[in-house]
């Protein structure tokens, strides 16, 4: 099975970058909740073991390298909410919470490895997109990690406040309890409206209104 290494971080302070951030977003695909994003420094000398992209990790080995990687390295999280979603579309509210995950870096970075095809365009430092980052770069891996264990809590604390949806274990994915759910109960505000499955029952109900 291929791990990620840290040979792009290498190669990077190899060009006179030593700080070098690890860039991941969670939660395009899902039709509630905030897009989060994670940056993260890892210290060359201490790089928690097992690192992976977070989607071939187990909840329990997520959780235990977390805790890890906000120990030994240097860790910013941000979000885009569901109105800049809306707003912006999926895409560009990802980046932004990227933007705002490396801003919050102090001192920021010398280089950002972003993981994805696509370099954000409010990122104004010296930078480089890797497709199947978190797979390749442990920084970008250690980024997934938090970024996805940050959204997950908030989807579970906001399950607390409408239950039914089930987001506590689908973390506002289209799963077909939740979708079916959407039928039942309703859009919620933490439903992201310019999603067809959300838009089409909006639109429904205001067909059957009119």
């Amino acid at each position: 099975m291929n791990v990620p290494d840290d040979s792009l971080e290498r190669a990077a302070r190899g060009r006179g970058f030593p700080r070098v951030a690890g860039v991941d977003e969670v939660g395009r695909g899902p039709l509630a909740g905030p897009v989060t994003a994670a940056a993260v420094i890892l210290d060359p000398a201490q790089i928690p073991e097992g690192l992976n992209d977070s989607k071939k990790l187990t909840a329990k080995a997520r959780a235990r390298i977390a805790v890890l990687i906000h120990e030994q390295a240097e860790v910013s999280i941000a979000h885009a909410s569901v109105e800049e979603i809306d707003r912006l579309n999926i895409l560009r509210a990802s980046h932004l919470a990227m933007e705002r995950a490396v801003a919050a870096l102090s001192p920021p970075p010398d280089f950002v490895l972003i993981d994805g095809s696509m370099i954000p365009r409010g990122l104004a430092l010296p930078s480089a997109a890797v497709v199947r980052g978190d797979g390749r770069s442990v920084s970008i891996a250690a980024a997934s990690i938090v970024a996805k264990i940050a959204r997950d809590r908030i989807m579970v604390d906001l399950a607390q406040q409408h239950p039914g949806y089930g987001w506590e274990t689908n973390a506002g994915y289209p799963s077909k309890s939740h979708r079916l759910a959407l039928q039942n109960l309703g859009v919620t505000p933490h439903h992201r409206r310019s999603f067809k499955p959300v838009h089409n029952i909006l639109y429904q109900d205001k067909t059957i209104s009119d």
